[in-house]
């Protein structure tokens, strides 16, 4: 899937526009980190503890769509502070 963006003119960011962009970046990186962290931990518990794959799965199976948000958030942060929008022609 390609999506094509355009710019909407010039940008300019200042240095604390580009710090919280970047704590953003720092916040999503250690968000997919732990959601990534908790998959190994749910899959290292069910094959030591078989009998808890039932309670595991359900963290093990929310942690994907979780990642993705955090991901999606992120970007959306990034397209609005460098003024980037869709291009639908």
């Amino acid at each position: 899937m390609s999506t094509s963006y355009k710019l909407n003119g010039p940008v300019t960011l200042t240095e604390d526009q580009i710090m919280a962009l970047h704590r953003r970046l720092r916040d999503m990186r250690h968000d997919v980190n732990g959601k990534l962290a908790n998959i190994a931990a749910a899959a290292e518990l069910m094959r030591m503890r078989p009998e808890t794959t039932a309670e595991r799965i359900k963290v093990l199976l929310e942690q994907p769509h979780q990642a993705a948000e955090c991901i999606a958030h992120f970007s959306r942060d990034f397209e609005t502070a460098f003024g980037l929008s869709l291009n639908i022609d």
